[in-house]
């Protein structure tokens, strides 16, 4: 059985470990090492919610739900929220996605934010199917992504 439950500090290995399997699919451009992870997710600057998806005692995927701030290195407008949802391959497709998306959901609602980017690969197809089945549309091209916004 898989547990929806609240990021810990002990997370960042096994978080690490999400991000460099999506990396081997093929799916992310760069691995990760734990520094970064505690970085951009363990760090509770701008956080609105970090919520992890545990199976038998190991993080299978999260979802990162933080507000915007000025001069942010994704080029987000500040007080939108910035999601990232990522779950390792061997657990896609199982319904983690949506699960965790309902708790950063509820918890950009309860933190008032009125839009949310997604900003996608723009060769990771999985991301981009997920994003569209949550209600994302997109908004803005990249280079090498594609931004996609819930008005919320």
């Amino acid at each position: 059985m898989t547990q929806i439950r609240p990021v810990r500090d002990t997370d960042a290995e096994d978080m690490a470990e999400v991000q460099n399997a999506i990396h081997r699919a093929g799916l992310r451009s760069s691995p990760v090492d734990v520094a970064l992870i505690r970085e951009r997710y363990l760090d509770p600057n701008h956080r609105v919610a970090c919520t992890v998806a545990e199976q038998d005692g190991q993080v299978v995927g999260f979802q990162s739900l933080k507000t915007a701030w000025p001069d942010n290195p994704y080029g987000v407008a500040p007080g939108w929220g910035i999601i990232g949802t990522h779950i390792h391959p061997d657990a896609g497709r199982s319904g983690l996605g949506r699960r965790l998306f309902a708790v950063s959901l509820a918890a950009a609602q309860a933190a008032g934010l009125k839009h949310i980017d997604a900003t996608i690969g723009a060769d990771n197809e999985p991301g981009l199917a997920y994003y569209s089945a949550m209600g994302f549309v997109p908004y803005r091209d990249l280079d090498d992504a594609i931004a996609y916004r819930l008005d919320l």
